[in-house]
């Protein structure tokens, strides 16, 4: 078995889909791995890591690909890559594949047997493969620390013969992974931190992390999974206003609120923006996916009604490291469930394996993919 972990060539992508702590692990179980010259470098790790640890290294893409059996990727091939592919590989990646329709058809073409980590499902047994938490973790805590950055003031409070400076009001909207990241951090860089979530069950993991729960009149939002569940336009309407008077007393707000595979609600309307204080902060996570601030754009910082709105992109690469770190442990996690007996022979009859699979055998296996994908006529 053959193991070929590619450069990542999508802009700004610092990340590597393994790191060479974790080549054992596969070596282990019989792989051969094979790592594309500089593919660790932009995350710190260099090739003699990868070579004291097992790994070859290959100088060119068609030497890397060639004959093997398995593809690990964080950011989804584009179809240039996947042309290059063999015939009947099997890929491990973030494909989000609704909103990547000509990758899913290059990958059918390839016949690629194809595995997502959007899509793993939220039960015990995946949590070791779980890439989306690990990443969010590293998006919430660099959002914490954005929002220092930009902030025009002190996060703790400061005594001081000139006077007394009273600590930064935090608001944090979503307190899922990244949510308690960024509240964590929040308090860490001493800030006074408040947070809301529409699952009523996460008052208890703000309050343990000595950050206020907001509370609002509404009904619980629980879904699937732990994730937060679509809301009705009614309900989000609600909640803006709701929240309206919590944003505009606010120094900083963090917003994280996702469901994956949708577009993520808007919580901070330019109305809402335009209320809070000149020199205050908007730091949106959740700005890839549609952004939970109306202003918000990905990858820009703009300064509205006084405000700046930081729409962030690829958090997890701005760390690269330890993203990697984290991310190469959830590939193997993943990767080495489907060898057997030396073999990489998926079963699908495992709900991980079937529930993150995306193509198999020249077909869709993800239902609401092959919905799009008949509807464009691919």
């Amino acid at each position: 078995m053959k193991l070929a972990v590619p450069t990542e060539i999508s802009p700004g992508e610092r990340r590597v889909a393994l790191v060479p702590d974790v080549v054992g692990r596969f070596t282990g179980a019989g792989f051969e791995v094979v790592v594309q010259g500089d593919a660790g470098l932009r995350a710190g790790f260099a090739d003699n890591a990868y070579e004291a640890k097992g790994a070859r290294i290959a100088s060119t893409l068609e030497e890397l690909l060639s004959g093997a059996d398995l593809v690990a990727k964080v950011q989804a091939p584009t179809p240039e890559e996947i042309r290059a592919f063999p015939v009947g590989v099997t890929l491990v990646s973030f494909l989000q594949p609704v909103d990547k329709l000509e990758t899913i058809a290059a990958l059918l073409e390839r016949k690629v047997t194809s595995f997502s980590f959007d899509l793993l499902p939220r039960i015990s047994r995946a949590q070791g493969m779980d890439a989306l938490s690990s990443q969010a973790t590293v998006s919430g805590y660099r959002a914490g620390l954005i929002a220092a950055q930009e902030l025009p003031k002190f996060f703790p409070m400061f005594m001081t013969a000139a006077g007394t400076i009273p600590p930064a009001k935090v608001l944090v909207l979503g307190a899922g992974v990244a949510g308690l990241q960024a509240i964590a951090t929040a308090r860490r860089l001493g800030a006074q931190v408040r947070a809301y979530d529409v699952r009523a069950a996460a008052k208890e993991e703000v309050q343990s992390l000595g950050a206020t729960f907001v509370e609002l009149s509404l009904e619980s939002q629980e879904g699937e999974g732990g994730y937060a569940r679509a809301q009705s336009e009614e309900f989000i309407k609600a909640q803006r206003e709701l929240i309206a008077a919590h944003v505009a007393q606010s120094d900083a707000v963090i917003t994280t609120a996702a469901i994956p595979g949708r577009k993520a609600p808007v919580l901070v309307t330019e109305p809402m923006v335009q209320a809070m204080a000149a020199g205050s902060v908007i730091v949106d996570i959740a700005a890839e996916s549609g952004g939970n601030c109306e202003l918000s754009k990905p990858g820009a910082v703009e300064i509205h009604h006084g405000v700046t709105v930081y729409g962030a992109a690829n958090l997890p690469s701005s760390m690269p490291l330890h993203a990697s770190f984290l991310y190469s442990r959830n590939v193997a996690n993943l990767a080495l469930l489907m060898v057997s007996d030396g073999e990489l022979r998926a079963d699908f009859d495992d709900e991980i394996i079937s529930g993150c699979c995306v193509t198999r055998n020249g077909a869709v296996a993800h239902p609401p993919t092959a919905k799009l994908m008949e509807e464009n006529g691919r």
